[in-house]
């Protein structure tokens, strides 16, 4: 399979749009969501190996329907890769997929960000069309304006963030609403037209609004699933079944429909956007600081929970079932199971992991983990461990996927 490259060097070349970190688990459902819809997409990423594999035909990560789509992407000739910048002198629409993550102190760093700014803006084109697409800190947009002014060029600046589910990207950007930021009404309507090419509502706020509103939708799910750990914890340290009493809770009552199960709420948004609401709030949002302390805390509960059962797990080996971050993804990244398997092994218990998805040289085959190991914890509730037969060991199931396990 060939693939058209847009050539830097050609004056008349042209593209629709380019997105810059267009080849990650948000950049690129967008571009081929763009691509399906008829458009030219540029894909600029730093990530070689990201790259060469789209290039191939295949998929870096996961992602439900995008395989096929890839395919078709690459056979019409509207996918154009490169990790050169300068592909960015190739349209006046270009999206920027690079957050602003947290430093070691849980404080938002914008140094990467202002980085790949004062690197992309000699190839932009005047009065370009500027979209910031990953979660931002309160005031970035602002910033980003002033700082491509100071740089001498001229662009309209929106922020229009993206509200996916890993895994169902392409169902949820052909979907799901459009929140388009921006505080003038030219940005504004230059976004929106954009987002419309792919058939969706906008809704137009100004930029402060728009990031406000997506750090406050991942920091509600945040405090939801923080909620359910929270009862989890009471209920179990009580001596009571906490799957009984949801079921209890849920059944037929419309008012608790939105009660999550408990579980790991982890992955790269969740906690780092409440940490950046913390950091943006003069009280520094004390129910996101409980909600962190009650998800994040979750491991240690498990592995003090064990320990009070067993006296000690020291000595003894134990299997944790899914490294990913969530179900049926191959996403690692911020997995609380890593924690856990961190936690067990200070506790002085050898830990065995696996995972049917997450690439790791450190995991072992599922056998192998089930064959070893003492006793078993799920960290990601994968299908694949649903109707699994544990031998009748003793199993950890937060999730209660497996119909069982012991209760800690």
């Amino acid at each position: 399979m060939s693939l058209r490259h847009a050539s830097p060097d050609s004056d008349d070349a042209s593209l629709d749009l380019v997105i810059l970190g267009g080849a990650g688990h948000v950049g690129l459902p967008l571009s081929l969501s763009f691509a399906r819809a008829g458009l030219h997409v540029g894909i600029v990423d730093t990530d070689a190996n990201a790259l060469r594999l789209i290039e191939q035909g295949t998929m870096p990560f996961l992602e439900t329907d995008a395989q096929e789509l890839l395919h078709d992407c690459l056979r019409s000739g509207r996918l154009h890769l490169s990790s050169q910048r300068e592909l960015l002198g190739q349209t006046d629409q270009i999206l920027i997929v690079i957050g602003t993550p947290i430093d070691e102190f849980l404080n938002p760093s914008l140094t990467m960000f202002e980085r790949a700014l004062i690197e992309m803006a000699p190839y932009m084109r005047e009065d370009s069309l500027l979209v910031l697409r990953s979660t931002v800190y309160p005031g970035t947009t602002a910033f980003v304006r002033e700082l491509i002014a100071r740089l001498g060029r001229r662009a309209d600046i929106a922020f229009c963030p993206e509200r996916i589910a890993e895994g169902k990207a392409l169902e949820e950007l052909a979907t799901l609403p459009q929140i388009v930021g921006a505080d003038d009404q030219r940005a504004a309507d230059r976004a929106a037209s954009l987002f419309q090419q792919l058939g969706l509502e906008t809704i137009q706020v100004t930029s402060l609004e728009a990031e406000l509103a997506k750090l406050f939708t991942n920091a509600w799910r945040y405090m939801k699933f923080a909620i359910a750990n929270q009862f989890f914890m009471i209920a179990n340290s009580a001596g009571a079944d906490y799957n009984r009493v949801l079921e209890a809770v849920r059944h037929n009552y419309p008012r608790a429909q939105d009660l999550p199960g408990p579980g790991f709420a982890a992955g790269p948004c969740l906690l780092k956007d409440t940490m950046q609401l913390a950091s943006f709030t003069a009280d520094h949002f004390p129910m996101g600081q409980s909600a962190m302390q009650s998800n994040e805390g979750l491991p240690a509960y498990i592995v003090a929970a064990l320990e009070q059962r067993y006296g000690s797990i020291e000595g003894r080996t134990v299997g944790i079932l899914g490294m990913a971050f969530k179900a049926e993804s191959d996403d690692p990244r911020a997995s609380l199971s890593y924690k856990l398997r961190k936690l067990i092994s200070w506790a002085g218990a050898t830990v065995l992991c696996t995972d049917p998805y997450v690439q790791d040289a450190r995991l072992q085959p599922l056998q192998t983990v089930l064959q070893d190991s003492d006793m078993l914890i799920l960290g990601a509730p994968h299908q694949a461990y649903s109707a699994l037969d544990v031998g009748g060991k003793d199993v950890v199931d937060v999730w209660g996927i497996l119909g069982g396990g012991i209760r800690l």
